[in-house]
């Protein structure tokens, strides 16, 4: 593996290729951040030490998804905010409607070898291969309806629901 020490994170491009696969595709693209002094945000909707986001065109004005930080104008309760999120304290991207998106750990902001290739959900292996590769920890995104429906036994599939029924889907770690 070639040590390559100025290379920046993958997250930001991630982000950015995510937000678009959702816009793309009629999705409403939501931000789960991790909250530290770095992170400007409404403390009121802070929960648990985690905030998650809107960032559809519909609820922001000015969206900026930069290398380091996340920028917007966003309103709570009414209320235009300006919001500022460094890239390091995202904890996933993903579409309101179905889950689907992608988890990031949280870790040293730029730079890190380790980070980046950690932050890749998808990790190709070919059998055999003695490559001693850093261990990626895999995080699926699933609502909490499709985890029932996969540990139930059904032949014939689910209707298609509108987004507007149904519980909201949830982050779940597997490990």
């Amino acid at each position: 593996m070639i040590d390559a020490p100025d290379t920046t994170s993958t997250r930001p491009y991630l982000i950015r290729a995510l937000y678009e696969w959702c816009t793309d595709n009629g999705f409403t693209p939501y931000l789960a951040v991790s909250v530290d002094d770095s992170v400007q945000v409404p403390r009121e909707y802070v929960k648990d030490g985690e905030i998650v986001l809107n960032i559809s065109f519909d609820a922001t004005s000015s969206l900026q998804l930069g290398n380091d930080f996340i920028e917007f104008k966003g309103r709570f309760a009414g209320t235009a905010r300006e919001i500022m999120v460094p890239v390091s304290q995202v904890i996933a991207i993903y579409a309101r409607e179905n889950g689907q998106g992608m988890a990031f750990p949280l870790g040293p902001p730029r730079g890190d070898k380790a980070t980046a290739l950690s932050s890749i959900n998808l990790v190709s292996v070919r059998e055999g291969a003695q490559a001693k590769a850093p261990e990626v920890k895999v995080i699926q995104l699933a609502s909490v309806e499709s985890e029932r429906r996969n540990n139930e036994p059904n032949d014939e599939p689910d209707p298609p629901r509108s987004s507007t029924t149904g519980p909201r889907p949830t982050l779940k770690r597997v490990k």
